[in-house]
């Protein structure tokens, strides 16, 4: 979870990011969505992103807005749907929680400091996790999995080790998270990799260590997530505000 204003008008792209991200706005403005596939641009004062979605345009200006990331088993839980509705898309959060979106976003606008938007914001996301679904316990093992092993791990055997058969794995992740197992070790691993660039480490290296083929096959992914090149997407903003806000376990 992380707070930002941004007083000029700017355009930023969102890139792709192993959790799915909701963000408030609450000085009264909204943010403008181009996303990839839509027939147009979206506006909202709160969205919520699917964990597949593509990299898309938010452009914004007077703004502030507390940004949050959710790992796919709490945000089954707090955002009231299976992920595989949410997709890849960004949609509105009024369209999912109804009249306490912009019931919160008041009380986000009247609170005083960073500090109480965010004791908001948890009380929240606790509320509506105590009350929501619960993904099943071998789905969410094998996310864990997935994590821990930073997208490199053989999800073919991921299966097995659950006891459940390979097809029912695969139905029951992409039902509930919205994407394959395999999908969620690309973009794992992918999130790994685009931040180690983002750290200084030269491609071949990031490339030997984050289980690619070669450097060609990073690449490829980071063109195919991020829309861009790595050394393009070494200075997106977004990823330099993600790891200050969202650092990894040390």
């Amino acid at each position: 979870m992380a707070g930002f204003r941004i007083d000029e008008p700017a355009s930023l792209r969102a890139i792709p990011h192993p959790a799915v991200t909701v963000a408030f706005e609450f000085a009264g403005r909204s943010f403008d969505i181009d996303a990839e596939g839509s027939p147009g641009s979206m506006r909202s004062a709160a969205i919520a992103a699917g964990l597949a979605f593509g990299a898309f345009q938010v452009r914004a200006g007077g703004v502030e807005c507390v940004q949050i990331r959710l790992s796919p088993p709490v945000a089954l839980s707090v955002l009231g749907l299976p992920l595989a509705e949410l997709r890849d898309n960004v949609i509105p959060l009024d369209d999912l929680w109804g009249r306490d979106a912009p019931r919160l976003r008041d009380r986000l606008h009247h609170a005083r400091t960073w500090h109480e938007r965010f004791a908001l914001i948890e009380a929240e996301l606790s509320r509506r996790l105590s009350a929501g679904t619960t993904a099943d316990p071998e789905v969410a093992w094998t996310w864990r999995q997935i994590v821990a092993s930073r997208g490199k791990t053989q999800v073919g055997d991921l299966a097995a080790r659950t006891g459940w058969s390979r097809q029912r794995l695969w139905s029951r992740f992409a039902a509930q998270f919205g994407l394959s197992p395999k999908r969620a070790a690309m973009l794992v691993r992918f999130d790994h990799a685009v931040h180690r660039l983002v750290d200084g480490h030269a491609p071949a290296r990031v490339a030997a260590e984050g289980g690619y083929a070669d450097q060609s096959h990073l690449h490829h992914d980071i063109r195919a997530f991020a829309g861009t090149t790595p050394s393009l997407a070494e200075a997106e903003p977004w990823l330099t505000a993600d790891e200050r806000a969202w650092p990894e376990p040390r």
